[in-house]
């Protein structure tokens, strides 16, 4: 029992040890093999709690097909996008956002004519970080000081338009199945720190300069949680089309009431089928990459987005040490059906946490507790299904090893009731004595191999026998046995069955005693007594060893009928109570001769008792002397 504690404590330590290094990964943002298998279990959040409404402090001005079919051209032309500016510029926009690289010079007059456009509302234009070949997320490479992202190199707008604009990187942080998870609040580059986006439009919407802290951004009095190196967590709304959507060709055209414009943060981008970035997202597997930002600038400015800062991350950690210990001691503790059940119930009560968490705006990992747990549960469980397996081998030898010393049934009854026979109990039951006549004077003058050799083939002989008509071999004793009918029950059968084994016990002992060479042969017999009674049967014997037996007066009385046999040079002597209680069974009787019932007396009993004999047909039975 303390072996088994102390391998279940080290397997509860190793498995929160485990635990530990996993969530030290997951904390540092080193486990990318854990962000693979979390990410289609928060898809599957996403889903489970689908779409919502986007608010309505953003729109996007869409270059789609409407628009490049009436433009004639793709990308838009200087002077058209200077329209487009102006156009949005004059209905009061908080901001206008433009998602469009304008990294080389086009014709001067298109360039100055945007320029002006620009000039003339507060405007942000987009830049973006260059990466190594590599790290196509913007998060795989960070600065150890800062924790950003350090982008080798920055594609800038134009001089001409950054001196009458503010400039943000348009990077977006992707998983392995190109799904968009974060978007870099800011970036590095050649030793500066560069704002994305979104948060340089919202700074400039809300005329305030954002405020970092350990756990997100302040800006304009909405506070927004953010995850290492802020990385802003996407909450997305539903399909595209969720956050308003405009054709610019409606705005070039005049078609559009000012009201959806008016004090909003505008986001101008490509969604042209085809030309524009997109990207797979729960709820829409081509989500355009201007409404992506838009979604990102969205949770900036309401504060909606994804909750996954370090307190969360704390907690994912904690349930990583926590979980795998636990599960360990269930397996040990409760190692049947209910063990595994109350395992599986704890990991779908996680799951279940986690998924009404996100429904909240909380990311709780699923993945990290959960793949924290699963080897030390594996392993553990293998090594006690092989210590058990080991251990039930080790039984099966001691209980084979424990029954060619006690009958199997009794053995059976032992392991259910430890108790059985400590108290005497008095019941009914057939008792035979079976003796081989002769064979003590012969084991005198037989080489000690020969004379094992014939008491085991014997007690086999009777053992089979014993055993085959449901009764137990309460002892060997020499060259005889005591065979006990109503161990460990009682039954209505026992007479029968003790006078079926008294016959077959005859023949196959004039059977064996044919068999065996001369003159071994000649000088021994056997001689059977068997009676019915009332019994005392109890355990006897010291407190290093016992053994069930039975005592009382048909004890006696079964072994000195075999005396009556000898006398009678019959095979066996039988109680007329035995035959008696046989019942219909005493049938078995007429493959023999039967004699009787007589009165005879028998040694240390005062009166008579009447007996039955009985002979193999034809055939006289084999006795000597004692």
């Amino acid at each position: 029992m303390g072996r088994r504690y102390a391998f279940t404590l080290i397997a509860a330590a190793l498995a929160g040890l485990w635990g530990a290094g996993l969530a030290l990964s997951y904390w540092e943002g080193r486990a990318a093999f854990l962000d693979r298998v979390e990410a289609p279990l928060a898809d599957l959040r996403f889903l489970i709690r689908g779409p919502r409404p986007a608010p309505d402090g953003v729109t996007i001005v869409a270059i789609d097909d409407q628009t490049i079919h009436a433009a004639g051209s793709y990308p838009l032309s200087r002077a058209t996008m200077a329209r487009l500016v102006s156009a949005l510029g004059r209905m009061k926009p908080k901001v206008i956002a433009l998602d469009i690289l304008f990294i080389d010079p086009g014709p001067a007059e298109g360039d100055l004519a945007l320029a002006d456009a620009l000039r003339g509302a507060p405007s942000v234009l987009a830049a973006a970080g260059q990466f190594r070949r590599d790290s196509h997320r913007p998060h795989e490479r960070t600065d150890a000081r800062e924790g950003l992202p350090a982008a080798q190199s920055l594609l800038l707008p134009l001089e001409l338009l950054t001196r009458v604009a503010a400039v943000g990187v348009v990077n977006i942080a992707t998983d392995a199945s190109g799904v968009p998870r974060h978007v870099p609040l800011l970036l590095q580059s050649d030793g500066r720190i560069i704002p994305s986006f979104p948060l340089r439009a919202v700074s400039i919407a809300v005329n305030r300069d954002p405020v970092l802290h350990s756990d997100g951004i302040d800006i304009g009095g909405t506070s927004t949680s953010t995850e290492r190196g802020y990385a802003l967590p996407l909450r997305f709304y539903g399909p595209g089309g969720t956050v308003r959507t405009i054709s610019a060709g409606q705005i070039l055209n005049g078609n559009v009431a000012e009201d959806a414009v008016r004090d909003k943060v505008v986001v101008i981008g490509a969604t042209v089928t085809g030309g524009g970035d997109s990207f797979p997202t729960p709820f829409d597997p081509v989500l355009p990459g201007v409404e992506v930002l838009a979604t990102a600038i969205a949770h900036l400015m309401e504060g909606d987005g994804l909750v996954r800062d370090r307190h969360v991350r704390l907690i994912d950690a904690t349930m990583a040490v926590v979980l795998p210990v636990l599960f360990v001691l269930l397996l040990s503790w409760h190692r049947s059906i209910w063990g595994f059940a109350s395992i599986a119930g704890i990991a779908i009560l996680w799951i279940c946490v986690t998924v009404v968490a996100f429904m909240q705006g909380v990311w709780l990992s699923a993945a990290l507790p959960i793949l924290a747990s699963a080897p030390p549960v594996i392993l553990f469980g293998a090594a006690r299904i092989w210590l058990d397996r080991s251990r039930a081998e080790r039984l099966t030898v001691q209980s084979r090893t424990l029954q060619s010393f006690q009958h199997p049934r009794l053995t059976e009854r032992l392991t259910k009731d430890s108790t059985f026979l400590i108290k005497p109990v008095r019941q009914q039951a057939a008792v035979i004595f079976i003796d081989l006549s002769g064979f003590t004077g012969l084991s005198e003058i037989l080489p000690l191999d020969e004379t094992r050799e014939v008491l085991r083939s014997f007690h086999t002989l009777v053992d089979q026998e014993a055993v085959g008509n449901h009764g137990i071999v309460a002892s060997f004793m020499g060259d005889g046995a005591m065979i006990l009918f109503g161990l460990p029950d009682p039954s209505p059968q026992d007479a029968g069955h003790a006078l079926a084994a008294c016959v077959a016990l005859c023949m196959r002992t004039e059977s064996w005693l044919a068999t065996l060479p001369q003159p071994i042969a000649s000088r021994i017999g056997f001689k059977i007594g068997a009676h019915y009674g009332r019994i005392i049967a109890s355990r006897l014997g010291g407190d290093s060893h016992q053994h069930i037996t039975a005592t009382g007066d048909t004890v006696n009385v079964a072994s000195r009928l075999m005396e009556v046999a000898a006398a009678h040079h019959a095979s066996l002597a039988l109680s007329d109570a035995l035959y008696d209680a046989a019942g219909p069974a005493r049938s078995v009787l007429e493959s023999g001769v039967l004699d009787g019932p007589f009165a005879t007396s028998i040694r240390g009993r005062a009166g008579s008792l009447p007996v039955w004999l009985w002979r193999k047909r034809s055939t006289e039975a084999r006795w000597g002397k004692p």
